[in-house]
């Protein structure tokens, strides 16, 4: 069963956009519209929540600026129990196709609660620029931006506001993560580090001991056999359409899908054999069987391979893109138990 887009994640019903900025020049129905004059509507399919949760949760939660030049900041998630002892830290960036999404959507905010607990680590929930108002590399240059704020807490001795955050994390045992583009996201963040010893070193004290791409949103020109035959429902998560606007809108103007930050596969990109010698970090990547990625997420996980990276993969049976947080049903929730576990084992043995 492909992952759709649960009616009852969105408390706001849609609307029409009643000030038109002229024509619509590009659109993903239900999630944005680009106007002619530049003007970007982005639709209130999911509900954004504050960082409150319900004490029972087992966690607590807070929102944090990281470079208010760029308005960036992250929702952090600890579990309350385990405040006596320094954790793993994962950062993790939203998916969205790189043009909507919010760490402050309500089915982020309640995955990632979730998962804080379940497998014992802190999580910064990274709130980076969007495009097409801020294109590729706007996102992975707040990921970095994101990682030199930790640094600095990191090395800070004046306490303060997030004193709280020296005293509970572990530093030394990072990892990178998120979904859909959000995982091509923490990818990215982690090629730049490993095609330069110098930001590794710009970065000490942090320590990083892997990346786990949950359903890493990845292109091309030429067709895999998932995205030609994969039948999805009218309300799935990612159809192939969608996917091909989302890297329109993203990729800088004149690039097509081939463009390395779409296609890592692509003829003539070295970037990924350059990233495996510099920074072997292992690699989770978590599949969806009924997902129009499936494919793309195996050649990745199999050029990894290739280049003595170590890596591993999950697949998800029967469930779609962003099964883990769109969708309600039963199988879904069964394949979101089992990803959690995956996760918490890939980080436990690492930390």
């Amino acid at each position: 069963m492909a992952a759709t887009i649960d009616p009852s994640l969105s408390g706001l019903e849609m609307h029409k956009n009643l000030n038109p900025q002229g024509a619509v020049i590009d659109e993903i129905e239900g999630l944005i519209r680009v106007y002619k004059d530049g003007h970007v509507e982005r639709l209130p399919i999911v509900p954004c929540v504050t960082c409150a949760l319900a004490p029972d949760m087992g966690v607590t939660s807070r929102d944090l600026a990281i470079d208010k030049f760029t308005n960036i900041w992250a929702r952090f998630y600890v579990p309350i129990l385990c405040q006596s002892t320094k954790l793993p830290l994962l950062v993790y960036f939203h998916g969205g196709g790189f043009c909507v999404g919010s760490a402050a959507w309500s089915c982020y905010h309640e995955f990632l609660a979730t998962l804080a607990k379940k497998a014992g680590c802190i999580i910064m929930s990274v709130n980076y620029r969007l495009a097409p108002e801020n294109p590729l590399p706007a996102a992975y240059e707040d990921g970095f931006t994101s990682l030199m704020w930790l640094k600095q807490q990191a090395t800070s001795s004046c306490g303060g506001s997030v004193d709280w955050l020296s005293r509970q994390c572990n530093f030394s045992s990072i990892f990178l993560s998120g979904d859909s583009a959000g995982a091509n996201i923490a990818h990215n963040v982690a090629l730049r580090l490993g095609n330069s010893n110098n930001k590794v070193a710009t970065l000490k004290p942090l320590t990083f001991k892997g990346t786990i791409l949950i359903q890493p949103f990845f292109g091309g020109e030429a067709r895999t056999n998932s995205e030609k035959y994969l039948a999805q429902p009218p309300r799935s998560a990612l159809s192939l359409d969608a996917s091909d606007t989302y890297w329109r809108l993203a990729l800088p103007r004149g690039s097509n899908r081939d463009h390395p930050w779409s296609n890592p596969m692509s003829k003539g990109s070295t970037e990924l054999e350059q990233y495996c010698g510099l920074l072997p970090l292992p690699t989770l990547v978590c599949i969806s069987e009924m997902d129009i990625l499936k494919d793309r997420n195996l050649e990745f996980c199999s050029a990894l391979g290739r280049a003595d990276k170590r890596v591993e993969h999950v697949m998800y049976k029967g469930v779609g893109h962003a099964f883990q947080i769109l969708s309600k049903s039963q199988l879904s929730l069964t394949r979101t138990h089992e990803m959690v576990v995956h996760i918490k084992a890939f980080i436990t043995t690492r930390s």
